[in-house]
């Protein structure tokens, strides 16, 4: 079959080519199609609830929302987990689904849980549903700040709450119709409010309540229609207009009559523009501005959203006022075109340096460019396979493309057909005719296509394990495996079609196989190499065993990790300070600690988000703040070489200089990347959980002791769930009974005059802004002011002059102590987390290490238990699957053989050839102290394929020259020396496809560099176990057989082959 689809191609070479320029023409128009990322993106499905509940101390958020909440989601179907942080005034519940569920469904289920617990939660409280956005989702920041100087219209200053207004009401709504954004989050500035403040001696004066002010203001500030009259044929709509437009409206408010004259809300409250009680704030460089984030909906691809913000974001500039400015601060471009280029740049070389061998071994031009067509041809088949299969093109999925892999196929069939058309025109003493080229061409490329689409379906059988990987590393690797499997299908395709018509066609006149120096030199070396290798076969193959044993050995030292962290270039800084800083006094040690930062030279800039933002995504307290450092290009830097950890050391030296702070310091998307694969931001976790909060803390402690001991052990952070300061107002029951009075009496009063209340919206055209009523700040701030709060008493209390007040402090108690910080739960259980970061060792022996440790040393009261997260999870789950996969595909691969060999012996043989090439990539990734990693393990599983295929290639043609009825000696020797070229030339291919990777220093290279590291030393392991321990392993298998037609040799000497 596979000889008629040979003959047919070659027959029909013209429809052939046709075919070719229309695949390379689809690929060339998808290629413009294909979406690009820097990683793929390996969220898991998850819905968020955010619920806000001003007032509510930690602990009162768990037990009244956070609860209630995690209850009703519990048991709904592909439900994996739940994990939920009680803070003050905010609850936030993250609720994960197992992979692969619909995301919008889920948002249903969840949807209709919440409604049937709305009912069960305090008053006012509504969960809400955080944005439809992964949690990569963050492809754009930009800042909003005023020139030094600008004026804006009333000719003063900008204000932080002017930016802010201009934000919300004209930059928002303009990049939310973005196509791809699901959200845009803004945090800093001030929101705009309407402030009616009331002067407590001016109420009790007047005998007037807050209740009487919230009414007034309510029944005066609103648009009423009243149906419409026909009169004289027209119809006329009423109307009866008292809504407020301006601050004087709501100043002549009347509050009271007395009889005599008319209060005025003027007269008891001042009236004015305010700042609403903010939970984050914005910085960059030391000033505070304001940053918006525009979140990426699920699905979509990072490049082409942060694309079309950033082209928003130019429209929008021109219709600022003069003196404000818009800046992008953070693009995921940037990063996604710098991995990209560094892919391509990989791709390319790598190219090249194929090419280049393949001239120099072929010596033949005509036939090396046939070859290497093959590379851009079946490139472009896989990118239309890509498209079509919703195949983003990233590090992972074009990063393990070795176009020496591709090309092998072509290799081993053009090198053949060459060896063959020289022969036959030697033996004849002319040219060919066409009819004979046709022929010889068909035959050559028979004889040699079955060992090579045996090797390229190993090859793919070898990345069948990786589809089996689950979760967040099958979502990491399956890119890679389907475009290797695609290239590769691609490549036999064009084997078995494209390259003997493009031979037969192209490959015309005198062939001589003049071998080129390379050869003749590689030959003089191996011909004493191959005899002595036959004469001492038996310490040979010994020698090899021996090998395989110490890198056996070797692979158990090497350590192991999950994945190699992705140098995106710039530092995400995690500032935590004293729990209970207020947010005042966060944003001054930040400007402090940014104007340090930006003194370093190779920093461009700084920004920080410091709180909550509007849309709480991320429920952090004013005491934690997300520092995000740029950096300039690496040319701008004073040394450009630079080594990243180096840098990474003198700023963390930096910023120890600052006082009154801890820092972690990762990247942005590792960040985010962390905390969506286990909910913390660091690489290791250690979750402690039980019921009593102090237990837990005091348990924590000695965990935190335990791993800063541990060596490799970095920023290790406990979890603040205690020390948040709160000034309780504690109602004292038997006073309230005297008065008459409830305890929401006193909550309602406190309520109002500190917290304040909507009593309504104010408008200016389309912007609106709430009216609030409460106590002046100089009152709020002050505690013996908060003492003397009027309480009014019940209506049978009061006297004949009107209603009577009681200050507060006759029926409560006013203190400030400390109290809970945060609730954290998981799967409905209390749980406080010890983090750490790993460097300077690999992840797996540090994990073991501190395993051991805390088994020992952390005496675990009854009912509390230790769960271990982070990457390291990831890293476990992985190893299982492919402790699995891995033997089974090993085992296939075995089967293959067993088919192209019939014989147990002979697919040993061929088989044996793994082993050693795995030495070789142990010995590699020992020699450049590198872990094993899951890349690693990739390179590993690449490289069984191609050890395969070398020996498959030699050991079929000392097959076929035994039953041409060679002597055994002499079938091995001539056959290993005729097939030199084409090992040599598939492993040089091979390995130079991976020699750009290994040593490239772009970002992004850090995931590639020890899979090409495996590839390139078990390629050069694997050639000369294929060059010398094969030839030896045969003679000694296969030692006193007889060919067919004639004796043996007497001696073991090889016959040397003039």
């Amino acid at each position: 079959m596979l000889e008629s689809i040979i003959r047919f191609s070659i027959s029909q070479r013209w429809l052939v080519l046709a075919v070719v320029f229309g695949l390379v023409a689809l690929g060339i128009y998808n290629f413009n199609r294909l979406p690009i990322d820097a990683v793929p993106d390996i969220t898991n499905v998850q819905v968020q609830i955010n619920t806000e509940a001003p007032g509510y101390s930690p602990l009162e958020t768990e037990q009244r929302i956070t609860f209630p909440i995690e209850t009703a989601i519990s048991g709904l179907p592909d439900l994996d987990y739940t994990r939920s942080v009680s803070r003050y005034g905010l609850s936030q519940v993250t609720v994960i689904f197992d992979d692969g569920t619909d995301i919008y469904r889920a948002r249903q289920l969840v949807s209709e849980r919440i409604q049937s617990v709305r009912a069960t939660l305090p008053e006012g409280v509504s969960p809400e549903l955080g944005p439809i956005a992964t949690g990569l989702g963050e492809i754009y920041m930009y800042i909003l700040s005023a020139e030094p100087g600008a004026i804006n219209e009333d000719g003063a200053r900008y204000t932080a709450m002017d930016l802010r207004t201009l934000n919300d009401w004209v930059v928002l709504p303009q990049l939310r119709t973005v196509e791809g954004v699901t959200e845009v989050n803004t945090i800093g500035g001030f929101k705009k409010e309407i402030h009616i403040l009331p002067d407590p001696a001016a109420l009790t004066g007047f005998d007037l309540t807050l209740d009487d002010i919230i009414g007034a203001v309510e029944a005066n500030n609103a648009n009423t229609g009243a149906g419409y009259i026909e009169r004289h044929g027209e119809q006329n709509l009423i109307r009866v207009p008292g809504q407020a437009n301006s601050l004087d409206d709501l100043r002549n408010i009347t509050v009271k009559d007395t009889g005599a004259f008319g209060i005025r809300l003027s007269d008891v409250a001042e009236v004015t523009i305010g700042e609403e009680l903010r939970t984050g704030a914005a910085t960059q460089n030391g000033e505070e501005v304001i940053l918006g984030t525009a979140f990426m909906l699920v699905g979509e691809n990072s490049r082409t959203v942060s694309v079309a913000v950033d082209e928003r974001v130019d429209e929008i500039r021109p219709g600022l006022p003069d003196g404000v400015q818009i800046t992008p601060v953070y693009n995921r471009t940037t990063l996604v075109d710098a991995t990209i280029a560094t892919v391509e740049k990989n791709l390319a070389e790598g190219a090249l340096l194929v090419i280049l061998v393949l001239f120099l071994l072929l010596g033949n031009i005509r036939a090396a460019l046939i070859t290497a067509a093959v590379i851009p041809v079946a490139m472009l088949m896989t990118i239309t396979g890509m498209v079509e299969n919703n195949v983003s093109g990233n590090l992972m999925s074009l990063g393990a493309l070795d176009f020496g892999l591709i090309v092998d196929g072509a290799v081993i069939i053009v090198e053949n057909c060459l060896r063959r058309f020289a022969e036959k025109q030697g033996s004849l003493g002319r040219l060919l005719t066409r009819e004979e080229r046709f022929s010889l061409a068909a035959e050559a490329s028979s004889e040699v296509i079955k060992p090579s689409i045996f090797g390229v379906i190993i090859i793919t059988v070898v990345y069948f394990p990786i589809f089996a990987l689950t979760g967040i590393e099958g979502k990491m690797f399956h890119p890679m495996a389907f475009t290797v499997v695609l290239a590769l299908t691609s490549a036999l395709i064009l084997s078995l079609t494209f390259v003997p018509a493009a031979v037969a066609l192209i490959v015309r006149g005198k062939v001589t196989e003049k071998e080129s120096r390379l050869m003749r030199g590689a030959k003089w070396l191996y011909r004493p190499a191959l005899s002595f290798a036959l004469r001492v076969r038996y310490a040979i193959v010994i020698g090899a065993v021996a090998l395989v044993g110490i890198g056996g050995w070797g692979a158990t030292k090497l350590g192991s990790e999950f994945i190699p962290n992705l140098d995106e270039g710039d530092i995400a800084l995690h500032a935590l300070r004293i729990p209970g800083t207020s947010l005042t006094q966060a944003i001054e040690m930040q400007e402090m600690l940014e104007a340090r930062i930006v003194q370093v030279p190779e920093v461009e800039r700084v920004f920080a988000k410091i709180g909550t933002p509007e849309i709480a995504t991320d429920p952090v307290p004013p005491s934690v703040a997300d520092t995000f450092v740029i950096m300039k290009p690496r040319k701008e830097w004073p040394d450009p070489r630079k080594p990243k950890s180096q840098l990474v050391s003198e700023l963390q030296a930096v910023v120890e200089q600052i006082p009154g702070s801890k820092y972690e310091l990762t990247q942005p998307i590792e960040m985010r990347f962390n905390e969506l694969i286990s909910g913390v931001r660091a690489d290791v976790a250690v979750k402690i959980y039980g019921d009593d909060l102090e237990t837990l803390e005091a348990t924590a402690d000695r965990i935190q002791e335990i791993v800063t001991g541990t060596a490799g052990s970095a920023d290790v952070q406990r979890e603040q769930v205690t020390g948040l300061p709160i000034l309780s107002i504690r109602p004292d029951r038997d006073a309230l009974a005297r008065y008459g009075l409830n305890v929401g009496d006193i909550q309602a009063v406190a309520a109002t005059a500190l917290g304040g209340q909507v009593a309504g919206r104010f408008f200016e055209g389309d912007r609106r802004f709430d009216i609030v009523v409460r106590f002046p700040e100089y009152l709020r701030t002050d505690v013996v002011a908060i003492q003397r709060l009027p309480v009014p008493l019940p209506e049978g209390r009061r006297s004949d002059d009107g209603v009577m007040f009681v200050p507060l402090s006759e029926v409560a108690s006013v203190e400030i102590a400390p109290g809970p910080n945060q609730v954290s739960r998981e799967n409905g259980k209390r749980k406080l987390v010890v983090t750490s970061n790993v460097r300077g060792r690999d992840l797996g022996s540090f994990i073991t290490d501190l395993q051991d440790r805390v088994s020992d040393g952390a005496d675990l009261p009854a009912g509390y238990w230790i769960e271990y997260g982070g990457t390291y999870e990831q890293l476990v789950s992985a190893s299982q699957r492919l402790s699995v996969v891995v033997p089974i595909a090993l085992l296939m691969i075995f089967g293959l053989l067993l088919m192209l060999f019939g014989t147990m012996r002979d697919a040993a043989i061929v088989f044996s050839g793994v082993p050693l090439a795995l030495t070789g990539g142990v010995a590699a990734l020992a020699l450049r102290d590198m872990p094993f990693s899951i890349s690693a393990g990739v390179g590993f599983i690449a490289l069984s394929g191609v050890a395969v295929l070398n020996g498959v290639v030699m050991l079929s043609f000392i097959r076929q020259r035994r039953e041409r009825g060679e002597a055994l000696d002499d079938a091995i020797y001539e056959g290993a020396l005729q097939r030199l070229r084409p090992v040599l030339m598939t492993a040089l291919v091979a390995s130079l496809g991976f020699i750009p990777m290994a040593f490239n220093v772009g970002l992004g290279s850090e995931v590639q560099r020890p899979l090409a590291t495996v590839v390139i030393g078990g390629i050069f392991s694997s050639t000369l176990l294929t060059l010398l321990v094969l030839p030896a392993l045969y003679r000694i298998v296969h030692a006193g057989e007889k060919s067919l037609q004639r004796e043996p040799f007497p001696t073991d000497e090889p016959v040397p082959a003039e």
